[in-house]
């Protein structure tokens, strides 16, 4: 008899409007064991989020921390997102999916989170506002995806 492969599941999260603590709370409510950065800047405003705080934060909670920066988005896709027009956010980003580093990065963040519960993170909260939806919808076929909102 054939086994059939168990759905992997990768999470989402947006640091946005959170605490460092409840970020980390949702995360680890959720079960996930690793976040996967997919900002290509992973710098913020936002005191412990850009990547070498955020990096020891997660450590220190046990979660382990890896950044596919040709998974981020180009700036002037970030610049559309800022202006809330999705549609040139949605074509920036689909050619910056075709680039073979970004391809490669998928193909591995695909992989880590078959290896363990992985959450992709970017800053915003609300998914749909963010690129983060936009890789799952081209290279996520097959797995569940969960929003967690701190």
């Amino acid at each position: 008899m054939r086994q059939v492969p168990a759905m992997t599941t990768i999470f989402t999260i947006g640091y946005e409007a959170t605490t460092m603590a409840d970020f980390i709370a949702a995360l680890q409510g959720a079960g996930v064991r690793r976040v996967i950065d997919v900002r290509a800047l992973p710098l913020s405003r936002r005191p412990g989020f850009s990547k070498s705080p955020l990096a020891a934060s997660l450590k220190e909670a046990g979660i382990d921390y890896v950044h596919l920066k040709a998974l981020g988005t180009p700036k002037r896709g970030r610049d559309a997102a800022k202006k809330g027009d999705v549609a040139t956010l949605r074509a920036v980003y689909d050619e910056q999916l075709e680039l073979p580093e970004a391809m490669a990065q998928a193909a591995r963040m695909l992989a880590l989170a078959q290896e363990m519960p992985s959450a992709l993170v970017c800053y915003e909260r609300d998914p749909c506002h963010c690129h983060r939806t936009l890789l799952l919808e081209a290279v996520g076929q097959g797995c569940e995806v969960v929003d967690l909102f701190p």
